[in-house]
């Protein structure tokens, strides 16, 4: 039978390890010579810097191909969605309802638009985009020709909404029966709406159900137009005070004032019969007016 080992004291075990971090007799610090210590930190010190130059040089590289100013892949979207205001979106359907007889109710859709319109302010859009776009010609840049190495951006004012603005009305018709509604129409880098610069795009609402219900829809701009001088949109980067252009429709209700409306941007290159997208090139809502 084996004997037991001799249990080592506290201080035979502190002796011990004392040896281990500097032995005198083989010279060694924590089981190596100095020397062998210079050459493995020398290793380590290499190895990092040569790990932190490659992984700097990847990041150089990749950051210097890619593009600050637009994405190198776009191929998922290749045409924009629509949206509206007043945005009352619920989990499936938007549903603009309001009652006339209740000031809160009317005034909360107005408070919206009035919001919305916010950035479209007429001296503010002077102030930020003061450039004389030519109207009915797409907007092309190739050079960054505006203040702090950006390109201009043609202005769109809240007085173009006419009727519609909230300048003559700033209840939108909502105190009434005769509401307006502004479609919006998102933002795609280096999109062009149409092959023919002579036909612009233009918003288009048609009634689904509810017909009765709808004496009169009215566009403003006039004809429901998207002017192409607000096209191509070069990104948030190249263009910080670029706005989107707006039209703002305006619907007679009569009868039990409740329709389904679709509302579309009608274009050659603008597609909206995308089952798994039901926002791409249109938006279908809702309006109700109670009393």
């Amino acid at each position: 039978m084996a004997t037991l080992k001799e249990k080592r004291t506290c201080g035979q075990r502190c002796e011990d390890f004392g040896r281990f971090v500097w032995n005198s007799d083989n010279g060694t610090l924590m089981g190596r010579t100095p020397e062998k210590w210079v050459y493995i930190s020398l290793y380590y010190v290499a190895f990092y810097v040569v790990m932190t130059a490659l992984f700097s040089l990847a990041i150089w590289v990749l950051m210097y191909t890619v593009s600050p100013y637009a994405p190198d892949y776009q191929d998922r979207l290749k045409s924009p969605g629509v949206m509206v205001w007043p945005d009352t979106y619920g989990e499936e359907i938007v549903e603009i309802s309001y009652n006339t007889s209740d000031k809160a109710s009317w005034m909360k859709m107005s408070n919206i638009l009035h919001d919305f319109l916010k950035p479209y302010n007429d001296t503010k859009q002077l102030e930020c985009n003061n450039y004389n776009c030519t109207k009915g010609k797409y907007f092309i840049q190739k050079t960054f020709s505006a203040p702090h190495h950006t390109k201009r951006s043609c202005p769109f004012m809240q007085s173009m909404l006419g009727a519609c603005s909230g300048l003559e009305d700033p209840t939108f018709g909502y105190n009434c029966s005769m509401p307006c509604v502004i479609i919006k129409m998102n933002r795609i880098i280096d999109f062009l709406p149409s092959n023919h610069t002579d036909l612009p795009p233009y918003v288009n609402c048609t009634i689904l159900e509810g017909h009765d219900s709808v004496d009169k829809i009215e566009y403003f701009p006039d004809r429901g137009i998207m002017d192409l001088s607000y096209f191509p949109y070069y990104g948030k980067l190249a263009q910080p005070t670029y706005v989107n252009p707006l039209v703002a429709v305006r619907f007679s209700l009569v009868g039990k004032k409740q329709a389904k409306i679709q509302c579309r941007v009608v274009s050659d290159k603008i597609s909206y019969e995308n089952y798994h997208d039901p926002y791409e090139g249109k938006v279908i809502f809702y309006l109700k007016a109670v009393k």
